[in-house]
């Protein structure tokens, strides 16, 4: 993991380090004439929803492209490369010359997950393997004496080996987010397993990755559980900033925050969540209320909420908040983004909608924590009022091809009056 405790502190050097990286402009806010729509055609409600964003945001009626692809939240790997990738390349190889396009906004309706493609023959046979491999080791630890506990210990491992090998050789690596994954449609070739470094990112600054920022598009999502939800999320996004958000700032670590050198990767992210809070607390906007001990928040603990991070409750929603209109807030936990349509669910990131937030990240399977944007990076330029939603999301979040959403109107700067030049 890369370290970012003290990143504040450059905060001034950053800022001409992102004007470089986002346009060759004075101004580099992403702007509504370089995001590019993609609505569902068999869908009417994605369609409507598309031009009434763009109506509001004065996005033009060229920036809109319309798929011919699944409404099912999982789309196949080839799926996404015809109907999804092969229209949006043609479209930026047609309309974008001058590389006018620098965001997509995918619209409700669309997939959230591209599965992983089948299994080559190279690797059917790879895993043939390690199963052979994987049977033969625990035939010989059901037959070896219990006091034999070195030999025990070693064929333990070699099995644990052996199940992890085959992990990273079969199919759950492969799949990511949509959105993760068109974030590369500028590139055809690119591995499929695991997750890729993201050179926008502010942790890996100066590092020699495999693909330039130029590669790269950001992107965002306007979907939730309904159209009603959808018009609302755009409505109170624009209202908020017109207005400025109001509320109060909630963040609910696990631990007093840690001042050894040497941290986990759970104890980084929760440190990051205190360098949040305070971050939020300096800049003097927002109430803050941070949590330091194991307990979530409970039921009704945080009315008006305006920003929220915390962790970790899997899958299972606590009804602690009252959303303030145009809120942001993201839970750090597994597959909290794994579904925005079923009505059952107790995921964060419908169970936020639902409830009234208007920008929210999750994952659409497991992440590990690092893939998670970090907490101080994401909350301390979007309270700084400088950056849009896609912008601070695209330097906070260390990787792509992965299996995270931002869920949002790329364009909100929540903090826009508040900017301090």
């Amino acid at each position: 993991m890369v370290k970012f405790e003290n990143f504040w502190h450059y905060r001034y050097v950053i800022f001409v380090f992102l004007a470089v990286c986002f346009t060759s402009s004075p101004s580099f806010a992403l702007s509504p004439g370089e995001i590019l729509l993609l609505a569902d055609k068999n869908n009417p409600k994605s369609i409507e929803l598309a031009k009434y964003y763009m109506e509001k945001r004065k996005i033009p009626g060229a920036n809109l492209l319309k798929l011919d692809i699944t409404e099912k939240e999982t789309c196949s790997r080839m799926a996404y490369e015809m109907k999804v990738a092969a229209p949006v390349r043609t479209f930026l190889k047609n309309n974008n010359v001058t590389g006018r396009i620098r965001c997509i906004l995918l619209m409700y309706g669309l997939p959230l997950r591209v599965a992983a493609p089948p299994l080559s023959k190279k690797e059917k046979i790879e895993i043939d393997e390690f199963d052979d491999k994987k049977l033969n080791i625990e035939k010989e630890l059901k037959i070896l004496k219990a006091e034999d506990k070195k030999k025990t210990k070693k064929l333990q491992k070699a099995l644990k080996r052996s199940k992890g090998k085959k992990k990273q050789r079969g199919v759950m690596d492969k799949t990511a987010s949509l959105d993760s994954e068109i974030t590369l449609v500028l590139n055809k070739e690119y591995k499929l397993s695991g997750w890729l470094p993201n050179p926008y990112y502010i942790g890996f600054k100066d590092k020699a990755l495999a693909f330039k920022k130029k590669d790269i598009l950001m992107v965002s999502r306007l979907d939730g559980p309904s159209y009603n939800i959808v018009k609302r999320i755009i409505d109170d996004s624009i209202k908020a900033e017109q207005t400025g958000l109001q509320g109060t700032a909630y963040f609910d670590a696990r631990w007093e925050e840690k001042k050894n050198k040497i941290l986990s990767a759970y104890e980084i992210y929760d440190k990051s969540i205190h360098q949040a809070a305070k971050l939020v607390k300096k800049r003097g906007i927002l109430p803050v209320v941070i949590d330091s001990t194991k307990e979530l928040f409970k039921k009704d603990d945080c009315p008006d909420a305006a920003l929220y991070c915390g962790w970790y409750s899997l899958a299972s929603y606590i009804d602690s908040f009252s959303w303030a209109p145009g809120s942001v807030g993201y839970h750090i936990a597994s597959s909290e983004c794994v579904t925005l349509k079923k009505k059952e669910s107790r995921v964060w990131c419908k169970m936020m909608l639902e409830k009234g937030i208007a920008a929210t990240i999750g994952p659409v399977g497991e992440p590990y924590v690092q893939a998670f944007p970090v907490p101080e990076i994401f909350f301390g330029f979007l309270v700084d009022g400088y950056l849009n939603l896609a912008e601070v999301y695209i330097i906070s979040v260390p990787c792509l091809s992965w299996k995270m959403v931002l869920i949002g109107d790329p364009l909100y700067r929540p903090f826009k009056g508040t900017y301090r030049k």
